[in-house]
C-alpha cells in the first residue's frame, strides 16, 4: 500500500492501520504492508525508513514527489497486488486514477473531485476499472465513515430503482443548523465550528454548498444518472460581500452572517418549522442544495450534532424511506470509511497469506 496526502484523514488512517495490523494478521491472516506515503512536495519510502510504518511522520530520509517513481517502488519485484489510498483533495492525482486502474491498480480514496469531476472522465474511470481489473472504492467521499454508497450500490444491484435522494450531507452544516436556535449569533455558532475542526481551514467551502452538491454528483452517477455539477442548483450562504475576501479577513467579518440568518431564522419560526441545510435529488434530474424551512415533525429536524441523514426512496423503499444516519464530521469517522473499503478490497484478493 501507498498513501497519498498525509493530512488530517491519512494521518488519521496511517494510526489506525498501525494499531490494526497486528490483529488483521493474527485473526485474519491479512497482511497490509505501507510501502510509501507522498504529500504534496516529498514522499518517504519503506527502502530509504525501514520503520515508515512506525513513524511516517519522521522518516530521516525524503525525496520530492514523483508519483510514477512512488508507485514503481509500490510494485516492487514481487508482482503482488498494490493500492494507492489517495487522501489528498488533489486534482492532478484525481486525473490519475483511469491510468491507474487500467494498470491493475487498487485505489481507495475520498477524494471527491474524481466522481464528482467532468463526466466524460469519470466514465473512463469507470470504464478502466472495469477492464484493467483495479477496484475502486469511494464511500468516504459522501457522509464520511457511513454507508451511504454502498447502501445505494446495494439497492441498484439488487434490482431496486431509485426515486429521490434526500439529504443532510454536511456534518459542518447539521452542526451549525443543529445548534443555530437564535441564542447565539450565526458568527459565534461558526467560529465554535471552526475551532472543532468540524469546517473545512476556510468555512467558505462549507458554506457555498458545493462540497454537497458534489456528494449528491457522486450518488446520481452511482445509479446511474449521468448528473454533473453544473445540473445542481445550489445556494450559497456566503454573502457576495465576502466571497472575494482573503481567508484570514473573512473570518474577521463572520459578524457580517448574522443578520441575514437571524432573518432565515425567523422566516422558519414563523412558519412553525425549522432550518435545516437539505440536498435533494430526483430521477428526472432536478437537484438543488440549499437552506430549507422544514416541518418540525421532519427526520432531519430531529438530527443531532454533525449527524448526517440520507433517505432513498425507491420503488422498494416508497412509503417508508430507506435512512441513514449518523456522524458525518471529522478525521476519526472519515478515515475509518476509507479503512473499511481497504479492507473489502484486500479481503476479497486471493490467494491470502
Amino acid at each position: 500500500m501507498g498513501l497519498i496526502g498525509p493530512g488530517r484523514v491519512g494521518g488519521t488512517l496511517l494510526d489506525q492501520l498501525r494499531a490494526a495490523q497486528p490483529r488483521l494478521a493474527r485473526h485474519l491472516g491479512l497482511l497490509l504492508e505501507l510501502r510509501g506515503v507522498a504529500a504534496s512536495r516529498r514522499m518517504w519510502l519503506d527502502c530509504d525508513d525501514p520503520e515508515l510504518n512506525g513513524r511516517h511522520g519522521g522518516a530521516q530520509i525524503w525525496r520530492p514527489t514523483d508519483l510514477d517513481a512512488f508507485l514503481a517502488h509500490l510494485r516492487g519485484t514481487e508482482g503482488g497486488p498494490v493500492m494507492l489510498i489517495d487522501c489528498s483533495a488533489s486534482e492532478a492525482v484525481a486525473a490519475r486514477y483511469a491510468d491507474w486502474l487500467a494498470e491493475g491498480v487498487h485505489v481507495v480514496t475520498p477524494n471527491k473531485l474524481a466522481a464528482s469531476g467532468p463526466l466524460e472522465r469519470w466514465q473512463a474511470i469507470a470504464r478502466a476499472s472495469a477492464q484493467g481489473g483495479g477496484r475502486l472504492r469511494y464511500e468516504a467521499t459522501v457522509c464520511a465513515g457511513l454507508p451511504v454508497v454502498q447502501t445505494l450500490r446495494d439497492l441498484i444491484d439488487t434490482g431496486d430503482e431509485l426515486y429521490t435522494v434526500e439529504g443532510m450531507c454536511s456534518g459542518t452544516l447539521a452542526w451549525l443548523f443543529n445548534h443555530f436556535d437564535g441564542t447565539r449569533p450565526f458568527s459565534s455558532l461558526l467560529r465554535e465550528a471552526h475551532a472543532l475542526g468540524y469546517t473545512e481551514p476556510d468555512p467558505r467551502a462549507d458554506l457555498s454548498g458545493l462540497d454537497v452538491a458534489r456528494k449528491l454528483v457522486i450518488l446520481a452517477r452511482e445509479a446511474g444518472w449521468p448528473l454533473s455539477l453544473e445540473d445542481v442548483q445550489v445556494e450559497s450562504l456566503v454573502p457576495e460581500a465576502l466571497a472575494a475576501l482573503a481567508p484570514e479577513a473573512f473570518m474577521q467579518q463572520l459578524e457580517a452572517l448574522d443578520a441575514p440568518m437571524a432573518a432565515r431564522l425567523a422566516q422558519a419560526r414563523a412558519a412553525g418549522g425549522v432550518l435545516r441545510h437539505v440536498a435533494h435529488l430526483d430521477r428526472e434530474g432536478r437537484a438543488s442544495v440549499k437552506l430549507a424551512v422544514l416541518p418540525a415533525s421532519h427526520t432531519f429536524a430531529h438530527a443531532r450534532g454533525t449527524d448526517n441523514v440520507v433517505q432513498f426512496t425507491t420503488r422498494r423503499y416508497c412509503d417508508n424511506p430507506l435512512t441513514v444516519q449518523g456522524p458525518g464530521a471529522g478525521p476519526e469517522v472519515t478515515a475509518a470509511g476509507v479503512f473499511a473499503d481497504l479492507l473489502r478490497i484486500a479481503e476479497a484478493l486471493e490467494p491470502r497469506p
